[in-house]
């Protein structure tokens, strides 16, 4: 009972996630041939994929965006100003223009862990990962010995809670950055940061998806089991329910092939597909699996998502390990 009760939740979750499709084949001069956009190149994978600026219009995020610019423009110097611009150019798409406008207030408040926190988060998404790294240590130097504060969301989750603060965001973002660069070790030693700053269920279950991983890869399994003992289906889980599945997973309690139906059935998700890819590799030491999971990432998933970003680095190191 328990197993269908999985699926049928990972169904509705996948069906609300369901990511956009990307055109993969584009026009040499970056002009979208189907909408006749320009648009820019914002970065090119380890795998020689180009990921473009996303065309964007009137509503969404790209109102925000104006009201954005209209208000920083009423005060050029103001941090919040300059956070909340850079953020709604980023939602929209623009991730050179959004570090761009982080760099600038950076110049003019350079004591500021939040500006470095977001330029690192978009680094990341540009696969620039050694200055990601550097943005984040900046930060979590910046916020020793400070009160952590909830960050607000710039997409608040259905409930309109806000789920992660500004201590736990940097840590979380600088342990996915080296583990991304397979810096496992320094990977361990942020999310173990970042597992203390876990003040919700919601930071509890993304914080440990990544952490188990990485000690799973370290080959210290028992240490692993134990970051997901006390993860169960009664906790307060706002918007992270993938990872909290996934951590059951890893924990015993849903079968594997209760993940594979459910990934069968419903649309593409990241997370899981990249968490069964990885499991097949360190758990079953099962390397073509591992590929085939990555591989459906690639073709059919969102090239922004951090599981996406992971599932690329991994299937690389995968193809050239052999």
């Amino acid at each position: 009972m328990k197993n269908l009760v999985l699926v049928f939740f990972l169904l509705a979750v996948f069906a609300c996630n369901k990511p956009a499709k990307e055109n993969s084949k584009v026009a040499s001069d970056s002009i979208d041939t189907t909408s006749k956009v320009k648009r820019k190149i914002e970065a090119i994978t380890v795998l020689s994929d180009t990921i473009y600026s996303t065309p964007y219009s009137k509503g969404d995020f790209a109102d925000k965006l104006e009201q954005a610019k209209v208000t920083l423009d009423q005060d050029p110097t103001n941090a919040n100003a300059i956070i909340w611009y850079g953020r709604y150019t980023a939602y929209t798409g623009q991730y050179k223009d959004a570090i761009r406008i982080y760099t600038e207030g950076i110049k003019q408040h350079p004591n500021d862990a939040r500006l470095y926190r977001h330029r690192g988060h978009r680094y990341i998404s540009i696969r620039q990962l050694d200055k990601a790294i550097a943005d984040f240590e900046m930060a979590a130097t910046l916020i020793e010995g400070t009160e952590d504060l909830v960050e607000p969301d710039g997409m608040p989750n259905a409930m309109g809670i806000p789920v992660s603060t500004l201590h736990g965001n940097i840590y979380y973002h600088l342990g996915l950055a080296y583990y991304l660069k397979n810096d496992l070790d320094n990977a361990l030693r942020v999310y173990r940061l970042c597992e203390k700053s876990s003040k919700n269920d919601d930071m509890v279950v993304s914080t440990g998806h990544w952490l188990y991983m990485t000690l799973r890869k370290l080959n210290q399994k028992e240490a692993a089991d134990s970051v997901v003992a006390n993860i169960n289906l009664d906790m307060n889980v706002i918007e992270n329910g993938i990872y909290q599945n996934m951590c059951l997973f890893y924990k015993g309690t849903w079968a594997e092939g209760t993940l594979k139906k459910a990934v069968e059935q419903a649309p593409i998700n990241d997370v899981v597909l990249y968490g069964l890819g990885n499991w097949a590799w360190y758990q079953n030491k099962d390397k073509t699996t591992a590929k085939a999971y990555f591989e459906k990432v690639l073709q059919e998933g969102n090239k922004l998502s951090f599981a996406y970003i992971a599932a690329e680095a991994d299937y690389y190191r995968l193809v050239h390990s052999e």
